[in-house]
């Protein structure tokens, strides 16, 4: 089954139900049918935490739970000390969350839903929003 790993910004378009490019949406779209799974890394829910606290998105972290709990297909991955090792083999992304979400693709091989540039152009993962 084909795996994909959400950043922060992908799970909270999805949860608020705003406007995302359609691969984007198709790939939770399937994960929500089973087709394929969706990986959240840990450091996603601690960002989504954040925002919500500071009240700059409209959902909270029950909010994410909820969807997880909802929906197989969609689950957590746990940040790890290999996480961590993976994650400073990433030259070219300087953001330690950023780093830390696409270490989590790197070590599954997997496509990372995301619209931000700096992941988009990383040398070592693969992205998926458009």
């Amino acid at each position: 089954m084909n795996k994909y790993i959400a950043d922060t910004m992908a799970l909270i378009l999805r949860l608020e139900r705003r406007k995302m490019p359609v691969n984007a949406r198709n790939k939770f779209e399937q994960a929500e049918k089973g087709q394929v799974e969706i990986l959240i890394p840990a450091i996603v829910f601690a960002e989504l935490a954040y925002l919500s606290e500071r009240n700059k998105i409209d959902i909270n972290l029950a909010d994410a739970k909820n969807y997880l709990d909802m929906y197989s297909f969609i689950n957590e991955h746990s940040l790890t000390f290999e996480s961590v090792k993976c994650a400073f083999l990433i030259d070219d992304i300087p953001e330690l969350h950023d780093r830390l979400i696409a270490a989590a693709g790197k070590e599954l091989n997997a496509e990372i839903i995301t619209n931000d540039p700096v992941i988009e152009h990383s040398k070592h993962i693969r992205t998926i929003w458009k």
